[in-house]
């Protein structure tokens, strides 16, 4: 497949040494690799930068300010492709989905417009219907509350060109608020799109609700406290979302028990 223009994958990484083997192993098993794939190591105190080094296509750099932010655009500023990748690092990309990042690009009217996609998670039963359930909340409620997608952090390209001018006016790591969230609040400001590509799907790893519930809340309320601080006007409406989204925690709860009790065991 002729590339038209080149992408580095950005994965930002704290102690992900669970994670990250797979994740890497995803990449390397894509139909069309991508140009570049940078790991930036975040302080991790894991054996995460040793499994990065074990896979010749990673490009291994080091950000010693903490937190996603600052990794994140570490990373994009040391890219040099001219489309900007972004997953995490319990990412699985599926065997073409640089492939079709490629394929969106090729058309001429998408230079200047950020791509997203949805996630499936891997370690929960029927991982399909939670991803078309979430993308309603993540991707078409956002879009309603504020006329526009949002970007998702384990799933999104943006190109470099546009990156280079929205970074100035994107937000340092702040507590409270959601870096991606942010990112695509400020992408949307200076007048560049987001496209929502429902076949750009990835599996990704259920977290808070099943391993960090304490911080579940917190965590649900950054959506709410995102959207005030940037003065959106309907940010009430996502924190009853963000109640409904916790009350539903339930649900997969539920059905994890359930399916382990008939011998499911999660990824």
């Amino acid at each position: 497949m002729k590339k038209a223009l080149t992408l580095s994958l950005i994965i930002p990484v704290y102690n992900e040494e669970r994670h990250l083997k797979a994740c890497l192993e995803a990449i390397a098993a894509q139909s069309v690799m991508p140009d570049e794939v940078i790991v930036v190591d975040n302080n991790s105190t894991d054996a995460s930068a040793s499994i990065a080094r074990s896979f010749p296509f990673v490009r291994l750099i080091h950000e010693k300010q903490q937190g996603i932010t600052p990794a994140r655009n570490a990373g994009f500023n040391a890219a040099k492709g001219q489309l900007l990748g972004r997953i995490d690092a319990d990412t699985h990309l599926p065997p073409d989905w640089v492939k079709q990042v490629y394929a969106f690009y090729a058309k001429p009217d998408h230079g200047a417009t950020a791509l997203t996609g949805g996630c499936a998670f891997y370690n929960i039963p029927f991982p399909r219907v939670d991803a078309w359930l979430t993308s309603q909340f993540v991707f078409r409620m956002n879009r309603f509350l504020m006329g526009h997608y949002v970007l998702w952090g384990a799933n999104m390209v943006i190109p470099a060109k546009v990156w280079r001018i929205v970074a100035k006016q994107t937000c340092p790591e702040t507590p409270g608020i959601h870096e991606d969230l942010d990112l695509a609040i400020h992408m949307h400001r200076q007048g560049y799109d987001i496209a929502y590509q429902a076949t750009l799907l990835v599996g990704a790893r259920m977290r808070r609700v099943l391993e960090d519930r304490d911080k579940l809340w917190s965590n649900l309320l950054m959506w709410p406290q995102t959207l005030r601080r940037h003065h959106i006007a309907t940010w009430p409406l996502s924190a009853i979302g963000a109640g409904f989204l916790y009350i539903g925690q339930i649900v997969p709860r539920s059905v994890v028990w359930t399916a382990r009790r008939f011998g499911w065991q999660p990824r």
